[in-house]
C-alpha cells in the first residue's frame, strides 16, 4: 500500500509541477519579431542624402540647408544587402504637400546606388524626401530646408 501512495504522490507532484510551468504561459501571445530592413523591403539603407548634384555615382554638394537660388536638388540613396529585385519610390514633400513621386528599380546584390531630382522653383521652407517600398511603406526619410 505504501508503494501505491508513493506512486500517487509522485504522479501528483509531476502534474502540479507541469501545471506550474504551463499555467503562467496559458493565454499569452507569442512575442512578435521586431521588424528590420531585411524583413520588410529586402534592403538596408546605407546612405540617404540630399545634394546639388551627382557625379560618378556619388552625391555632390550634400547639405541640410540650401539657398533659395538652388535650382535643383538630388536625393541620393545607397542601398546594401538587397535580397530581391524591387522598386522604390522617392516621394518629395514641401510642407505637408506631396510634390513629386519618382519610382526607380533596385536590383539584387550587395550594393545599389540611385537618385532622383526635384526642381525647387525657389520654394523656401521645409522639404522632405521619403523612400517607400513597392507597397508604399516608409523605409527612410531625409529632411532639408531651402532659405
Amino acid at each position: 500500500m505504501n508503494t501505491h501512495r508513493a506512486i500517487i504522490s509522485i504522479f501528483a507532484a509531476v502534474i502540479i509541477a507541469t501545471w506550474g510551468v504551463a499555467l503562467p504561459a496559458y493565454g499569452q501571445e507569442k512575442a512578435k519579431p521586431e521588424s528590420s530592413p531585411k524583413e520588410g523591403p529586402g534592403l538596408t539603407v546605407a546612405r540617404l542624402v540630399v545634394g546639388t548634384g551627382v557625379e560618378s555615382s556619388e552625391p555632390q554638394g550634400v547639405a541640410e540647408t540650401f539657398p533659395a537660388s538652388t535650382e535643383k536638388v538630388y536625393c541620393f540613396l545607397e542601398a546594401t544587402q538587397i535580397t530581391k529585385d524591387t522598386e522604390i519610390s522617392f516621394v518629395w514633400s514641401y510642407g505637408k504637400d506631396e510634390m513629386r513621386k519618382t519610382n526607380l528599380p533596385v536590383k539584387t546584390g550587395s550594393r545599389w546606388r540611385t537618385w532622383a531630382f526635384k526642381n525647387l522653383r525657389g520654394a523656401k521652407g521645409e522639404w522632405k524626401v521619403e523612400i517607400r517600398d513597392a507597397g508604399g511603406n516608409l523605409i527612410k526619410d531625409v529632411k532639408f530646408k531651402v532659405e
